[in-house]
């Protein structure tokens, strides 16, 4: 198949979550299986500028006509991400802030992604050689309107209205919503603002235009695909989730890791290189995580290691009300991580009060990330939600045994260890609920100061295989449904 992967991150060039690690491993693994897989992202000054990615244009003008009967003008560079061409679209001034990484979604609003997806339409008509998509697979709330403009300003192009849509939910919670005045604006009829199209509480819904129109659906983690099902989960869409659900219109495939770039192994942001056969380089790499961050240097205190986005999706509420109890435990807690000043201050005092204890590093390093994930002992992922998650993934690649909220992909990764049993990946917890986050944590310390059942549990998370080759697998398959699905339609 011809397949587009259009998203507004893609690991290497342009990383804020999760996301950007999928858009960037997931097209690989699909070229492997023999597709002819092309990106396309926002052009960022940040990529376009960096010479490590040898950018080099590729169309000079593409028309993208606008709701106001004007015209405005794209280009498309390209670069690689290994053998996959990556097409980079940019105009106008939109996305002209993101100079970093954090400033990937700083320019807020809607129009610079409806000039995107639009734009990429047109360039597929215009592109040279020729190459039409067979599936045109989009993620999230920002690619959200490329689904609509496919089947409704160009329904009788008879270049593109063959090709079908899948649409990947990562985080429900971000639906893009904005004022009924943006249809006319973006060139789309008014009859669209409708609770059965995009319409979704009095404003016109991003996240829901896509759901609507894509021929397919998914999201991120079996059991996420259920639950946003649920009004507990599903964000006010929970409705038209289950309506999709029923007509066998929704999965769920659960993320996966390049286990290529993520490899203890061979890992140059590591300074001591270990795997499953042999660890020992792990306890080095603790070892020089607690000397970097100031923490005391030794081998019996466990560390706990969170990298993580500073918010109450991730748990932070509850380890809050945890740390008084934690605090009296012999360990040690490092967080990297940003976002809600109040955390940010709240994590940093109490590195503070407690500096053997605590280490707070505020603001996002990628390399911090790979020594915390090879040298912690644990990982804390306490989610109140959590959609898929990939640092449990990371984490049991490089032996740091996870601690988890029962949620989304955590659920579908991570089993209780059972001692007797010699089974089971890491400490579930089921409730969220300071308690049961504390009783986990303490079942964790417990395993810790045994080393048969500490070196089980770790050799267990290491031969667990959540790469991005299985679920690759279940993308293609997912593809040709789409496929069969809009050729059906078309048919009827």
């Amino acid at each position: 198949m011809n397949i587009l992967l259009v998203s507004a991150e893609v690991s290497p060039f342009a990383k804020v979550g999760g996301l950007a690690d999928v858009a960037g491993a997931l097209p690989k693994d699909l070229v492997k299986l023999g597709h002819d897989v092309r990106v396309a992202m926002p052009c960022y000054p940040m990529v376009e500028n960096d010479a490590r990615y040898n950018v080099r244009p590729v169309i000079d003008d593409v028309e993208v006509k606008w709701g106001d009967g004007s015209t405005k003008h794209a280009f498309v560079k390209s670069t690689q991400l290994d053998s996959v061409p990556v097409y980079l679209i940019g105009g106008e001034g939109y996305f002209s802030e993101a100079t970093e990484s954090k400033k990937v979604y700083s320019a807020a609003g809607w129009e610079p992604y409806a000039f995107f997806v639009r734009s990429i339409l047109e360039m597929v008509k215009v592109m040279e050689p020729r190459w039409i998509p067979d599936v045109i697979h989009v993620n999230d709330w920002h690619t959200g309107f490329l689904p609509v403009y496919l089947k409704v300003s160009y329904a009788n192009d008879t270049d593109l209205n063959h090709i079908a849509t899948i649409m990947t939910v990562h985080n429900l919670a971000y639906q893009g919503e904005f004022d009924f005045a943006i249809l006319r604006e973006a060139g789309l009829p008014d009859e669209l603002y409708s609770l059965d199209k995009l319409e979704c509480y009095g404003r016109v819904n991003f996240m829901k235009a896509g759901l609507v129109y894509a021929d397919m659906i998914n999201t991120v983690s079996e059991t996420y695909a259920c639950e946003i099902q649920t009004e507990e989960y599903g964000c006010r869409l929970d409705g038209l989730l289950r309506y999709a659900a029923f007509n066998d219109r929704l999965r769920g495939i659960l993320n996966g890791i390049d286990y290529a770039i993520f490899d203890p192994a061979t890992d140059k942001r590591i300074k001591h290189n270990f795997s499953a056969d042999d660890t020992a380089g792990k306890a080095k790499c603790k070892a020089d995580l607690q000397k970097e961050l100031g923490l005391p240097v030794k081998k019996s205190v466990p560390v706990i290691g969170m990298v993580t986005r500073l918010a109450d999706q991730k748990g932070l509420d509850i380890l809050k009300k945890a740390m008084p109890s934690l605090m009296k435990d012999d360990l040690q807690l490092v967080i990297l991580g940003t976002g809600d000043p109040s955390y940010e201050k709240y994590f940093a005092d109490q590195a503070k009060k407690h500096p053997d204890k605590v280490s707070a590093n505020i603001g996002f390093d990628a390399a911090l990330a790979q020594r915390i994930y090879a040298g912690s002992d644990f990982f804390l992922m306490p989610s109140r939600f959590e959609p898929c998650g990939l640092g449990q993934m990371i984490s049991l690649r490089y032996g740091s045994v996870p601690i988890v909220r029962r949620t989304g992909g955590l659920g579908d990764t991570i089993t209780e260890f059972d001692s007797a049993a010699g089974s089971g990946n890491g400490f579930v917890f089921e409730k969220y609920d300071v308690k049961e986050l504390t009783a986990a944590i303490e079942r964790a310390l417990i395993v810790f100061a045994k080393p048969a059942l500490r070196k089980q549990i770790i050799s267990n998370g290491m031969n667990c295989d959540f790469s991005t080759t299985r679920c690759a697998e279940q993308y293609s398959a997912l593809y040709s449904e789409a496929i069969r699905r809009k050729s059906h339609s078309a048919a009827a």
